[in-house]
């Protein structure tokens, strides 16, 4: 049985750097574009952490500024100031 965690966010220039930086992270993960959004999704796990994606953005970034663009997300979140982790227990 397929475990899939997945994260789905508005498609904007914020979340274009995200996913980027998702990708970098989890090179296992699939992403898809679709009409105004972009789907990220893995096996069992997803992880973004805050330190990848500060280097995408060139500048200091909170993981709660993600949120911001989340559409819609599959999987237990377990969250903290450096990474957003999403995963099936």
């Amino acid at each position: 049985m397929s475990q899939l965690v997945f994260i789905v966010f508005q498609d904007n220039d914020d979340s274009r750097y995200l996913a980027e930086a998702v990708m970098e992270d989890n090179p296992e993960a699939e992403m898809q574009h679709q009409p105004a959004m972009i789907r990220i999704q893995a096996e069992k796990r997803l992880v973004m952490n805050r330190e990848t994606m500060e280097e995408k953005l060139g500048r200091d970034w909170d993981v709660q500024e993600m949120l911001i663009n989340v559409i819609s997300i599959g999987g237990n979140v377990d969250e903290d100031d450096d990474h957003f982790i999403l995963q099936w227990n």
